[in-house]
Formats: C-alpha cells, structure tokens, sequence
C-alpha cells in the first residue's frame, strides 16, 4: 500500500524513514491506541487546569499569557515533531499538554457564553470519531488516492484561506462575516471543513494500520497517535465554532 497522507503529520518520507531493523520491537495498532488515551489524559488534564483558573477574574490576565505561550509552543512542538518523529515520546507528550492548556482556556470561554455547548463539542467530537472508525472497519470509508488526493487539495485551500485572513486582521482588515457569522453560508463553511476534518480520520486510522502492517519502529506508535490528536484537536475547534454559530441563531 502506497504509503502516504494528506495529513502533514503523516507522509511517506516520514514512514519511510522508520522501518524497523531485525529483531527491534515494531509499531502496533493497540500501541498506538494506548499512547493515544495517554495523550488525551495529558490534554485533558491540563485543560482541566486553564478552565479552574478561569473562573477566577483575577486569573484573567494570567490565564490570557497562558494560553498564548502554550499555543505558539504547542506549535513548535509540532513541527520539531513533523521533522523529528523519534523524538515523539518527549514532545507528543509535551504538545498535548500545550494544547490541553490553551483548549482549556478557549473551551471556557465559549462555555461562558453558551453553556453547555463544550459537552456538546466534545461528545460530538467522540461521536464522529467513532464513526468514522466503524466506517472504516466495515470497509465502507476507505483511504483511496482520490481521497487522499481531494483533502490535500481541501487542506490547502483551508489553511491558505485562514492564513490570509489572520494577516488582514493584523492590518486592521475584519475577515468575511460567514467565518464567525450564525448565518447560512457561515454554518455551510463550518460543516464543510467539519467534514474534511472529520474524513482526515480515515486517511489516519488507514496509515497507522499499514504502518503497524509493515512494521515501522515502535516510536511511531508516539507520532502516530500524535497524528491522531492533531486532527481531534482540529476537529474538536471546528464543532465548537460551528455549535457556537448554531447557538448564535437561537
């Protein structure tokens, strides 16, 4: 099987760079699992931090320094990651606490505007995973080339998009009004990139199964659960700024 994804985390020259020597223990699914639960452990942990210290107004311009610093970390810690799998045990750790600190932060605030839509957020966010995976057993989603292909050229498009309208806001320029806006267009645009980022799944669940398949060095196992919380961190941000538009219109 070809081995590559449209997730920058996940490509051939990553898993190629990875094969196993004669008798080293090798990457497994189940391994990749657990170090999975662990990641989440570490994220949700941390974002239990942020959101306690949020409720305290005093906290407010701590918790504001908190967030930032550990989103620039978290994404430098996830590109030294991208370039140095082997080095996934430390800083796939490290990462997920980053970001557990600054979705802790975010997720409390939009709880304060909407409560109850962070639950929300999440158990929708469980429930798509899960889904894209029985999808996946069951042979019905799978990874073909045209997929592969189609959210390459979709991922692109999005992050170009969102890279062009962050840097006219820092020019004083306000982005289009269906980005944050609760009407139609603003819904469509979420649940189309909800969509791309919930079909990222299958791209991942596929190649860390032929990873494990063709034996690839057992940090992988770190790296690719790293992948994995790349694309639920991704995934979680989107439904809650869809929910939050849904919310808007009642």
């Amino acid at each position: 099987m070809e081995m590559q994804s449209s997730n920058p985390t996940l490509n051939e020259r990553t898993f190629g760079a990875a094969r196993v020597g004669m008798g080293e223990p090798a990457m497994t699914v189940q391994g990749t699992i657990n170090k999975t639960f662990i990641l989440l452990a570490v994220l949700v942990l941390a974002a239990t931090w942020t959101w306690s210290k949020t409720s305290n107004p005093a906290n407010a311009g701590f918790i504001n320094i908190v967030g930032i610093a550990s989103g620039i970390v978290g994404f430098i810690l996830a590109m030294v990651t991208c370039f140095k799998p082997k080095w996934s045990p430390v800083t796939a750790p490290l990462y997920a606490a980053c970001e557990g600190l600054l979705l802790g932060f975010i997720s409390a605030m939009f709880e304060m505007r909407y409560p109850g839509i962070v639950v929300q957020a999440v158990g929708l966010t469980f429930a798509v995973t899960f889904a894209m995976l029985m999808g996946y057993k069951a042979g019905w989603l799978q990874a073909t080339p045209a997929l592969r292909k189609g959210l390459s050229i979709a991922i692109i498009g999005i992050m170009i998009f969102y890279g062009v309208v962050w840097i006219a806001s820092m020019f004083g320029i306000h982005p289009p009004g269906f980005i944050n806006g609760g009407g139609p267009l603003g819904i469509a645009f979420s649940l189309f990139v909800v969509g791309i980022a919930s079909m990222y799944l299958i791209i991942d669940f596929d190649l860390i199964e032929s990873g494990s398949r063709e034996g690839l060095a057992q940090y992988m196992e770190w790296y690719g659960a790293f992948a994995l919380m790349v694309t639920l961190i991704w995934l979680y941000m989107e439904i809650l700024r869809l929910l939050s538009k849904l919310n808007r219109r009642n």
